[in-house]
């Protein structure tokens, strides 16, 4: 009997522990996210989190010429030694031509599909060769994070976003019952809001909006650069959007028929997207209702690790919307926004942002823009390209995203060819034509 009567109390007292964990999971985190305002333990953790890293920053050392040092001792331990004397030795040669060859390969477009370099270490585990180990005191430190990250933030992190996502199907089910009329469209935005904050407090956002004046208006579509599937809940934190994509399977699939419920998303079939006429008719019908939400799309089509602007896709940019471009600015020290499909799929995406120390970005919202006369879409798309990439300080390249999983287009290499060909025939026109002004002998 006291055996029972101990395991009866043992378990009491974890259900009592539990329930109060959950109060204040709700009192402390939810309630705020779902009213839009802070407690200012965000806050506080954020300050905690840089003055620690700014500790990390100032002990750790950046050795990039210990790299070349290392190489060049392992080339010369199988080289004989120069019967000259000398430092020097000839095989140091094949060390700076591998080194040119790498800068070759590593061209402006193949490096923006890998997940960028940090200046410094964030006590993360990406990094790169560059950082060495330091001292037993910063390996206690990382140690320390490993434990905070994986066995507080993200059992916290996980519970959020799952009640998040739970609640966000419940509530655009029950909202999707409901008549026609102002009061639905009010509730939807609602909830949308609501669930999108909740489960951006899941992964620690901390967002800076900017320029919120400029924010999309209804009968509009919202362009911005894509990083990661996460673009979506910090941008859908300030404000409500119509998504446009391709209808899924599974827990996806659920989650896009309880969002068409309760909001006019546009969602296709497989084979309807490769129609660009049903497409752009849908899009069209949707933004000359003025009273839909605008839509978010993403033109590069595919994510690009933040630190350029890739093609815009000119679909989105035909159908003589007015466009409101956003750009998006994810700060890499408090973890790597970026999602490489090719590497991750997406529940070990998912987990690697749950275990980072926290997801920070900046958000522009730009002035709206028309499409000018004589502009074609190719032409606007890349104007409104420009726009962004210069607001969130990104390179602005021409090449299409679509490089990272296929080939460079044919019409590529036929367009240098080309370009090459008129300029040959240009210069025997002109050798030609100086030949013929020449006076008779």
């Amino acid at each position: 009997m006291d055996s029972c009567g101990v395991m009866e109390d043992f378990w009491a007292v974890v259900l009592a522990g539990l329930k109060v964990w959950v109060y204040l999971i709700v009192a402390l985190l939810m309630v705020p996210a779902m009213f839009g305002f802070s407690l200012g333990i965000s806050e506080t953790y954020m300050k905690i989190l840089i003055k620690t890293l700014e500790v990390n920053c100032r002990c750790t050392e950046v050795r990039e010429e210990g790299s070349m040092e290392k190489e060049l001792g392992e080339l010369r331990r199988s080289r004989p030694k120069s019967p000259l004397g000398g430092d020097f030795s000839l095989s140091d040669c094949f060390y700076f031509y591998r080194r040119g060859v790498e800068d070759i390969v590593e061209d402006e477009v193949t490096q923006r599909f890998s997940s960028e370099e940090l200046v410094w270490w964030n006590l993360l585990t990406r990094t790169n060769y560059d950082f060495h180990y330091i001292s037993l005191k910063l390996t206690m430190v990382w140690v320390l994070g490993v434990f905070v990250r994986y066995c507080i933030l993200a059992p916290l992190r996980i519970m959020l976003a799952s009640i998040g996502l739970t609640w966000l199907v419940i509530g655009t089910t029950i909202v999707g019952f409901l008549p026609e009329w102002r009061l639905k469209s009010w509730l939807s935005e609602w909830v949308h809001v609501m669930c999108y904050r909740i489960c951006a407090r899941g992964l620690s956002a901390t967002i800076h909006y900017h320029n919120k004046e400029n924010r999309p208006r209804k009968g509009g579509i919202c362009v911005a650069n894509h990083t990661s599937p996460i673009d979506v809940v910090i941008l859908c934190n300030d404000g409500c959007y119509a998504m446009v994509g391709q209808s899924h399977g599974g827990l996806m699939g659920v989650l896009q028929r309880a969002m068409a419920k309760a909001c006019p998303h546009i969602w296709f079939e497989r084979a309807d997207m490769k129609d660009r006429h049903l497409v752009a008719k849908r899009l069209r019908d949707h933004v000359n209702d003025k009273t839909k939400l605008p839509i978010l799309i993403f033109p590069e089509g595919t994510c690009i690790n933040n630190t350029s602007v890739m093609m815009f896709k000119k679909g989105s940019f035909e159908i003589g919307a007015t466009i409101y471009p956003v750009a998006i600015k994810y700060d890499p020290q408090f973890g790597d926004a970026f999602w490489n499909s090719a590497k991750y799929n997406m529940v070990s995406y998912l987990l690697r942002m749950m275990t980072s120390w926290a997801i920070v970005c900046d958000v522009w919202y730009l002035p709206a823009m028309h499409q000018q006369e004589g502009e074609d879409a190719v032409q606007f798309a890349n104007r409104v390209k420009s726009a962004i990439a210069h607001q969130g300080g990104l390179l602005d390249l021409c090449w299409d995203g679509g490089l990272k999983r296929a080939k460079v287009k044919d019409t590529f290499k036929e367009q240098q060819q080309k370009m090459y060909s008129n300029m040959l025939v240009r210069g025997e026109e002109e050798s030609s034509h100086n030949s013929d002004k020449l006076p008779p002998p």
